[in-house]
């Protein structure tokens, strides 16, 4: 018997939408006399895309080998397919016989895809998530489209799971992105359940290492729990342990949650942290160039790095603060500092470059005194040593605030330089408030 072809295109438009272009036509031909059969789907093939496996399309599509389909039951696939906005372009084409039907599916990936992040989905492993949320949205490999519906498909599965695990909470996401920049990625959370940190574990940590971690990590607990918030506060709290013996490349990967205990009101977590720290390196040189006014014996007293010894980064950043206002007790208020390094990761060793661009010398400009009264203001006015246009000296602020402290009794004092480039200048307010 003579098969019934039909082909048919969805390609995405640049409003979103899908156009039905019949670019083949049907067969003049009557169905009158083929059997039920004939509509019975036994075959469903994909091809075009680099992203997917076929079967993953397949699940996609929503079509199921041995149901009765039509034409119509393509074309609402297809749109499933476009409208969930990883491929931009979608094709079919299918016939009838009396074996029954097979359909083909011709797409191209979309080419933006982002990340996707999970917030605060602590019942679940990271693993164990993925997993869950491919086996209902096939789509799903980890990155989402940037458009399309794909990303409400996995809010709606997540909630799905939620509900499955008991959990009070509503699940939605936020597209991340720099202000007024495109999509970076999709950030997937669940409003509602009170999450708090109960310990924060390093069971992988270097047992020297370990009460130094344990010390700093105490500052986590009873905060609420975020992951974004825990990776920025790791970075800053426990990184700087390696980076100040020589591990530069350390990382201390994902934090994952456990859940210790969970009730209607109040769910507690540990959080484990991986830390990696790689290799240890060694400083074999500490080369300093552009300076004229300071010498560079002077430079390299103010830098604790020792050649042979293992890189302090912290530190390094430390001395370089140093540097800056050594230069500014000299009036070079716009000195800029450029340090490149040269990593050898046969040996484990690591050079330094510091590059220093000493700029002009800046004066002093007007002094602005603000909380005090009329009298003592005149009298602070008169104390202080730096006329106008004489050299700038950054420290003298400090040590001035110092010393009316002393005379003045208990008062905050908070000093805020104003650096003006175009006429070399540093104007100096003084905030006095006192204090509660």
């Amino acid at each position: 018997m003579t098969a019934i072809p039909f082909l048919a295109n969805f390609r995405n438009s640049i409003f979103g939408c899908f156009l039905l272009v019949c670019t083949g036509s049907v067969v003049a031909q009557t169905t009158r006399d083929l059997p039920a059969s004939a509509y019975q789907l036994i075959a469903v093939k994909v091809t075009g895309s680099q992203r997917y496996k076929p079967e993953e399309v397949v699940a996609a599509t929503g079509l199921q080998i041995g149901q009765t389909v039509h034409e119509d039951d393509f074309k609402a696939a297809a749109r499933l397919l476009g409208d969930s906005g990883a491929f931009r372009d979608v094709a079919f084409s299918f016939n009838f016989s009396a074996k029954g039907t097979k359909v083909e599916f011709q797409v191209q990936d979309s080419p933006d895809f982002v990340p996707v992040q999970f917030e605060n989905l602590v019942w679940f492993s990271d693993g164990d998530l993925a997993a869950k949320l491919h086996a209902r949205v096939p789509l799903f490999d980890g990155e989402l489209p940037v458009h399309g519906d794909l990303a409400s498909q996995l809010s709606l599965s997540l909630q799905a799971l939620l509900i499955e695990e008991k959990v009070e909470g509503r699940a939605d996401y936020m597209r991340v992105s720099a202000e007024g920049g495109p999509t970076q990625a999709f950030d997937f959370s669940v409003t509602g359940p009170h999450i708090i940190i109960h310990d924060a574990l390093f069971p992988d940590a270097d047992p020297a290492m370990l009460p130094r971690l344990q010390t700093a990590a105490r500052e986590l607990k009873g905060k609420e729990y975020s992951r974004n918030a825990i990776r920025a506060e790791s970075e800053k709290a426990f990184l700087r342990f390696y980076l100040q013996r020589g591990y530069l490349k350390a990382t201390l990967g994902d934090p994952e949650a456990k859940v210790v205990t969970s009730d209607a009101d109040e769910t507690q977590v540990d959080v484990i942290f991986h830390p990696n720290p790689g290799p240890q390196y060694k400083l074999t040189e500490l080369a300093i160039s552009g300076n004229k006014v300071v010498p560079t014996d002077a430079l390299r007293r103010l830098v604790h790095a020792q050649i042979g010894e293992p890189v302090n980064l912290i530190e390094l950043e430390n001395d370089l603060t140093a540097l800056q206002r050594l230069y500014g007790a000299h009036g070079y208020m716009a000195v800029a500092f450029k340090t490149t390094r040269e990593v050898d990761d046969k040996v484990l060793s690591v050079k330094y470059a510091l590059a220093v661009s000493e700029g002009d010398v800046y004066t002093m400009g007007d002094l602005d005194i603000q909380g005090l009264d009329s009298h003592t203001t005149a009298q602070m006015q008169t104390d202080w040593a730096l006329r106008g246009g004489d050299t700038y000296n950054s420290d003298y602020p400090r040590q001035f605030a110092a010393q009316a402290e002393k005379k003045l009794g208990e008062w905050n004092i908070t000093i805020h330089e104003s650096v003006n480039p175009k006429d070399k200048t540093v104007d100096v307010t003084l905030r006095f408030d006192p204090k509660s």
